[in-house]
């Protein structure tokens, strides 16, 4: 795994679009999907984890009550994946985690707390179309006929309708990249996709560690991030756009009106 470390806006702009050229198509194609996250230090654990004590026992516990519970407020059909992305998306312990395909949505989510400025950011870059060719044969046979490298709900009820089920297709630890249903608009202007572990006590980062290729780590010094954060506003990737909405506005409004110092190392910035 590499860490990258940049030192301007067009160095960072550059290292996210990088390998992005698609000679078979003569356009300008990234197989990377993005994760922006406000602490270098943090890692990829999913928020299952991050429950603790005996998590594995729970996520099915944990998704049937919120299907219980949910069911009158939501028309999600049948499929456990569009649970399971609705359940993700309003904030239950699941094994997914968050990525999108814009590198621009990605730094928003690496600078969006003025707060943290004062420590660097990262954005996690992996390469799906890789990770698809280390998939088993059924869920890899599933996007070659569909010539794609991202499941839908649909395409991976084809292989498998439940977790348990998907824990079952290898004795290796693999990876889906899943796309979510257009739940609304912040799914949508988010450019969203999720990972899938094929266990709840696999660990991507783990994976990817051994797997170094696939991954790389775009670091954002603190001393970058007033600037990156200035002229993503100025392009109009904000949180009124991201979640859309008076509580998107509002945060939006509260950071781009804070004073400059704020959440700094060095006022002089």
């Amino acid at each position: 795994m590499e860490d990258i470390l940049v030192s301007s806006w067009n160095e960072l702009n550059e290292r996210l679009y990088e390998e992005s050229w698609s000679e078979r198509l003569g356009r300008f194609r990234s197989n990377f999907a993005f994760r922006g996250m406000q602490d270098s230090a943090f890692d990829l654990t999913t928020s299952l984890v991050r429950l603790g004590g005996d998590y594995p026992s729970h996520e099915d516990d944990l998704l049937r009550n919120f299907r219980k519970y949910a069911h009158h407020k939501a028309a999600m059909g049948d499929s456990m994946w569009n649970w399971l992305a609705l359940a993700q998306h309003h904030g239950l312990p699941t094994r997914l985690l968050d990525w999108t395909y814009s590198p621009y949505v990605a730094m928003h989510f690496a600078t969006a707390d003025i707060e943290l400025f004062g420590i660097d950011g990262v954005i996690g870059c992996v390469d799906y179309v890789k990770v698809k060719q280390m998939l088993p044969g059924r869920l890899r046979e599933i996007l070659d006929e569909e010539d794609t490298n991202v499941f839908t709900a649909e395409m991976l009820s084809q292989a498998a309708n439940t977790l348990r089920e998907i824990d079952g297709l290898s004795k290796d630890d693999f990876v889906i990249f899943l796309e979510p249903p257009s739940l609304d608009d912040r799914i949508i202007n988010q450019y969203a996709l999720f990972s899938l572990m094929s266990s709840p006590k696999a660990r991507l980062d783990k994976w990817l560690e051994e797997r170094p290729e696939l991954f790389r780590r775009v670091i954002i010094p603190s001393a970058l991030k007033w600037e990156v954060r200035d002229k993503l506003d100025q392009a109009n990737i904000t949180e009124r756009v991201l979640f859309p909405g008076l509580e998107g506005l509002s945060s939006w409004l509260k950071r781009y009106y804070s004073p400059r110092t704020r959440g700094s190392r060095d006022d002089r910035l």
